[in-house]
């Protein structure tokens, strides 16, 4: 363990050095755990993608702001998360998110049938969702950001993140349904 941890120390170090054969392996042990953040984000793999070499061009440039004491991992997700939203910003910023209408409540549901699909699967019906559904799905459903953080980050009302998370839940239930027939519970 203190090895690995040695060897990662080096790693980072050739990284804030510019050494290229570093940075292409640091891009190797993080590419499949980056691209299973970006493609929750994504509308499909090649956007993911993009999103995910935007993120390593910012790992690459602010390695120096790396704290080594703390893990990687942690670091390293944040940075995609913030590139998903820029990428959201700059590519989907004509497609407003909806404001929390007097007749929606964002009512607690018991999800059942999950435990049947897998990850692709789930991938593959998020993506469905509206970019500013699937950004707002993400960040409260996933990455567990309370609505006054997607607020905050995405320059919305606190209602609005709240709305547009119980209306991606609801278009993500119908599609779940029409494509795997699962039973979902709505009732609360």
């Amino acid at each position: 363990m203190e090895k690995r941890t040695q060897n990662f120390s080096l790693l980072i170090k050739a990284c804030l050095n510019g050494n290229k054969a570093g940075q292409r392996k640091l891009y190797q042990l993080f590419y499949s755990y980056g691209m299973s953040i970006c493609l929750r984000y994504a509308a499909n793999k090649s956007e993911a993608q993009e999103i995910l070499n935007d993120g390593f061009f910012k790992v690459f440039t602010k390695i120096g702001q790396y704290d080594q004491q703390k893990p990687f991992k942690h670091w390293f997700r944040v940075i995609l998360i913030h590139a998903s939203i820029d990428y959201h910003r700059k590519y989907h910023k004509l497609e407003p998110f909806v404001e929390l209408g007097p007749t929606d409540s964002p009512d607690p549901v018991l999800n059942q049938g999950w435990d049947h699909l897998l990850f692709d699967d789930v991938m593959d019906c998020i993506q469905q969702l509206s970019p500013q559904y699937r950004l707002v799905f993400n960040l409260f459903a996933i990455d567990e950001l309370t609505h006054k953080e997607i607020a905050e980050r995405l320059d919305i009302s606190i209602g609005t993140s709240k709305s547009n998370f119980s209306k991606a839940r609801k278009k993500l239930q119908k599609i779940l349904r029409e494509n795997y027939h699962l039973k979902l519970n709505t009732n609360g």
